[in-house]
């Protein structure tokens, strides 16, 4: 339409404005992309917060998957296109060529543009974050622990949004979305947050509950792809522009596809099901050494630096089924790592040493 072309165009007159002069700060766009990594969530946040209260880590997950999947069906519906392809295809430049924008390794990215995964899920987390920070000091109730708290408050809801603002200028900066498109990301990852505030359920949710919850998720996605399909509309259409006007081949990957990003999540949140209602997490986390610091210290550290080894796994890509497959896997592995199998194994060093000192 008319009127969505001309909001293409001006956020490409945007995109030319920060790549021009804002080209000192590439690096520190860059990074804030890779801040906003929707993978992060579960490599670095979930891993800190799920140690130091397990509502609030159990809580993120489940805000970072369902509003991951809300994501993935809002670009299937809004149908967006992302810059670096569209400038090769819009007739609103006619007589003069295309606007040139540079593209870097992390710019091409597969799917929809609309509304932005990175913005939606770096929002939703941080608000999850934010609250849960604020839930301890809202209870202070002398006038001086009053005044704290509200000087708490200001500092971090504007951290808050410092860091949604840096996510998104750095997704407009690298041309892999528009600016209306990080700011409809943002909001939407709120109101996911805000709804997971009234959503007490998932704390006490059964493997049974987990499962059916995946299942849902999988087959009320397949089946809105597949009944599109069936009326001519392909919802990967994009996935043939990223390959046809990114700058280098090289920089497309099959992680970045809508369906990887569903089969991520999934995985996700089967691991945390498994890891909650599973005997090494009861024995462990509920256990006499769950309420010393030092038990979470550990368990923080092990799994942080455990984690970090999954970055070294590389799951081939020749074959999409397979890639899928043990991209579930490595998915589930990650929560189940933090919520099970590290407690257990601190819990048992714990033990032990307490046995030799006795």
């Amino acid at each position: 339409s008319i009127k969505m072309d001309l909001l293409h165009s001006n956020g490409v007159l945007i995109i030319q404005h920060l790549q021009r002069d804002y080209r000192a700060y590439q690096d520190f766009l860059n990074f804030m992309s890779h801040v906003g990594d929707p993978r992060n969530i579960f490599s670095i946040y979930f891993p800190l917060w799920f140690q130091l209260n397990q509502v609030v880590g159990t809580k993120m997950i489940w805000v970072a998957v369902i509003g991951d999947w809300f994501n993935l069906i809002f670009k299937w519906i809004l149908f967006g296109h992302r810059p670096y392809w569209w400038v090769q295809e819009t007739m609103i430049y006619p007589n003069q060529s295309s606007p040139c924008l540079e593209q870097f390794p992390i710019t091409c990215e597969t799917g929809p543009g609309s509304p932005s995964g990175h913005a939606m899920g770096s929002s939703c987390v941080w608000y999850v974050m934010v609250t849960a920070a604020l839930s301890y000091t809202v209870r202070w109730k002398d006038k001086s622990a009053v005044t704290l708290h509200r000087l708490t408050w200001s500092f971090l809801w504007s951290i808050f949004w410092i860091i949604q603002i840096s996510v998104c200028i750095s997704r407009v900066f690298i041309a892999t979305h528009f600016p209306h498109q990080v700011v409809l990301g943002v909001f939407a990852g709120i109101l996911v947050a805000e709804a997971f505030e009234h959503t007490p359920a998932i704390q006490t949710a059964s493997l049974r509950m987990y499962m059916k919850t995946n299942l849902f998720l999988f087959l009320f996605a397949l089946g809105f792809y597949l009944s599109l399909k069936l009326l001519d509309i392909d919802l990967l259409w994009s996935v043939p522009k990223a390959k046809k006007w990114c700058a280098n081949p090289d920089w497309i990957n099959i992680d970045t596809t809508p369906f990887a990003g569903l089969v991520r999540n999934l995985g996700a949140l089967f691991g945390l099901g498994l890891g909650i209602n599973s005997e090494m997490f009861i024995t462990s986390c509920k256990g006499k050494n769950s309420c010393k610091i030092s038990f979470r210290i550990l368990c923080i550290a092990a799994s942080l630096a455990t984690l970090q080894l999954y970055n070294f796994v590389k799951i081939p890509t020749h074959t999409e089924y397979l890639f899928y497959i043990l991209s579930f896997c490595k998915s589930a592995a990650m929560p189940l790592t933090v919520v099970a199998l590290v407690p257990y194994c601190v819990h048992s060093l714990m033990r032990t040493t307490e046995k030799k000192l006795n």
